[in-house]
């Protein structure tokens, strides 16, 4: 079975077992319409593996990569119960029939979700990786124990925002990405995405139910920060946020994070802030005591797209030499 196009609304609602939600048909149809696609193996008409990946076409060039606001995709492998060895050969049965698949392109880019610990099979196919790293709470079961992974600072930026805010849910999507905005603005830097395709991707969530916002709000009705997660039965996501740089020293983004972690104890079993490679950032979801997990950025370049890069760093350099 495959997916392209305008699939039918009943494949669009089917729920596949997946890695994380940025798998599901629903999703990919939000981010990616009309571009996407999946390599698939079944055995006995039972799905055991699957590869979505999303075709973009630029300067004459196919390259499949990640859409926009979708953290993973890479395989999906059905569990086993073999014993290591076994499932080790598996995985690369299962890989290479994924990989011989795959429609020709000139580069492959995507993020494999940290449960991918296997990417050997890949490597032996020509391609190559960068680990990048993802910060997750894993258990959500004992919200006392999450809080005291916080780290003091954290703990004390909840409780000045608590003196400040108060914390609402469901902020109207538009409301959202004018806070949104503001943290971009703040770096001289546009949204990195269209208002159109976030209106998109939360009529599809909110219809899924596996979205909310939260929102700090103070007394004079001003909007200190937001945050959107979205979540899964593994997992919740933190997807988007954003705040008023005249008033981000409240200590609201930290209450929200708070906020959010403990709504999603209530609907599934982990929080995955999904990382980020920017040291500040990183340094902000590492302080609530989440778990440092490697994922796996795996890419491969056509022949062709080795000598166009070749040849545009070759240029680059004689510009900067001035020759």
């Amino acid at each position: 079975m495959s997916y392209f196009n305008n699939t039918s609304v009943n494949l669009r609602q089917t729920i596949l077992e997946v890695n994380s939600i940025f798998q599901q048909p629903w999703w990919l149809d939000a981010v990616a319409p009309n571009s996407w696609n999946a390599v698939e193996v079944k055995k006995n008409d039972r799905l055991i593996a699957r590869l979505p990946y999303v075709v973009k076409q630029k300067y004459g060039l196919t390259m499949l990569t990640m859409p926009k606001l979708t953290q993973t995709l890479g395989t999906w492998l059905e569990s086993s119960n073999a014993k290591y060895a076994k499932q080790l050969s598996q995985q690369k049965d299962l890989m290479n029939s994924l990989i011989s698949q795959l429609p020709s392109y000139d580069y492959f880019c995507q993020n494999f979700h940290y449960s991918i610990t296997n990417w050997l099979p890949f490597y032996w196919q020509g391609f190559t990786q960068t680990t990048r790293y993802t910060y997750v709470i894993e258990t959500l079961n004992d919200l006392d124990t999450v809080w005291a992974g916080f780290q003091e600072n954290i703990r004390k930026e909840i409780r000045k925002a608590k003196k400040k805010v108060i914390v609402n849910t469901d902020l109207d999507i538009e409301e959202f990405l004018n806070i949104n905005s503001l943290t971009f603005q703040r770096q001289g830097k546009k949204l990195p995405y269209s208002r159109e395709f976030v209106r998109r991707l939360d009529t599809a969530c909110t219809e899924h139910q596996s979205r909310k916002t939260f929102f700090a709000e103070d007394a004079q009705g001003h909007i200190h920060a937001a945050i959107y997660i979205v979540w899964d039965e593994n997992s919740a996501y933190y997807l988007m946020g954003g705040a008023d740089p005249k008033l981000r020293n409240s200590g609201a983004t930290s209450l929200l994070m708070w906020e959010a972690i403990q709504f999603a104890a209530t609907v599934t079993k982990k929080f995955d802030f999904e990382g980020s490679m920017i040291e500040s950032v990183e340094r902000f979801f590492r302080a609530f005591g989440a778990r440092q997990l490697p994922y796996f950025q795996v890419t491969r370049m056509s022949q062709r797209m080795k000598l166009l890069r070749s040849g545009r760093d070759m240029l680059t350099t004689l510009v900067r030499n001035g020759r």
